[in-house]
């Protein structure tokens, strides 16, 4: 069975599950996972954990991600994405220089608020909102905090005029950011309605598009017993996470899984590491209710008896 991490490039017309299962078929395994959705008109990278690396896929999933979408404004739609059926449009003459769009941009940069789109994932009293507006049923949509680290005009026209008005931009943000309510949004800022008219995942962490595999590529590799070469160890997951050799006095407590004494790290560190020859073995996290101490988050295969490393 294989393991590591594949950063995989999703093709549009393609769900993140449907990339899951046609790798279950070419790899002959079950343990699968992918590490953000993307939606099917959507391509660009998704990070794909490999057997004892499912274990980490949270980890990637919490990554930061940089996008390149194309907002139009002059039309909104059920969507909020060019598949959507139009619900307002604003077919007036519009006219935009580059620093009205910047002065938009630059508003939404930061901490900003979102409300999530109906035709979207997020679970409301445990059914997904797409699930409620296929059904023709509104539900209040939770508003959360998503943080725009960088956003970036790539279009580079004099002025943007006409009924219908596009551009390209870039958006550095954390996980639960939805790109096409943010086309929303910088319509909102510049008085028309608006939505995502295309999408690109460049980075997924620190996967970028030039690490990525195709489906087919992976076919090939497979075929050619290539694969292994271009996995990435699950390691890479928690390369910006403090790490420790684990001590040889606490080799069969940590193989055990069992609560320690918290180090100092965890006071500056959300997570730390405990590796055996620079590989890691567990994560510890504080623990929730015993002061002082630290528990195991993640243990990871890498420990056999007696703690000895294998």
């Amino acid at each position: 069975m294989q393991n590591g991490i594949l950063p995989l490039w999703k093709e549009k017309g393609m769900t993140s599950h449907d990339c899951v299962f046609k790798l279950r078929k070419i790899l002959k395994m079950k343990r699968i996972g992918h590490t953000g959705t993307l939606d099917p008109s959507v391509e660009g990278v998704l990070p794909i954990c490999l057997g004892e690396s499912t274990k980490v896929a949270e980890y990637l999933t919490n990554a930061g991600k940089i996008y390149e979408a194309e907002v139009t404004i002059g039309a909104s739609t059920t969507t909020e994405d060019a598949d959507g059926d139009v619900v307002e449009s604003n077919d007036s003459h519009k006219h935009f220089t580059p620093q009205d769009i910047l002065s938009a941009l630059t508003a939404l940069t930061g901490t900003i608020e979102q409300t999530p789109p109906m035709y979207s994932a997020v679970k409301v009293n445990g059914k997904k909102l797409y699930e409620y507006a296929r059904a023709g049923v509104s539900v209040e949509r939770p508003t959360r905090q998503v943080k725009i680290y960088e956003l970036t005009l790539l279009s580079e026209e004099d002025s943007y005029s006409g009924k219908h008005v596009s551009f390209r931009i870039r958006v550095s943000c954390s996980k639960g950011t939805y790109i096409r309510t943010l086309a929303v949004q910088i319509g909102e800022k510049l008085g028309y309605p608006a939505h995502m008219s295309n999408l690109v995942r460049t980075n997924s962490g620190t996967f970028t598009a030039t690490d990525c595999l195709t489906l087919k590529q992976v076919q090939d590799l497979v075929d050619n017993e290539l694969l292994t070469d271009k996995l990435y160890d699950l390691d890479y997951a928690m390369q910006d996470m403090p790490k420790f050799e684990v001590p040889s006095n606490l080799e069969k407590a940590i193989k055990n899984g069992q609560v320690l004494d918290a180090i100092e790290a965890l006071n500056d560190h959300q997570r730390i590491v405990y590796t055996v020859d620079a590989q890691a073995v567990a994560v510890y996290i504080k623990h929730p209710s015993k002061e002082g101490k630290m528990k195991p988050e993640k243990m990871f295969n890498r420990l056999g008896k007696e703690g000895d490393a294998k």
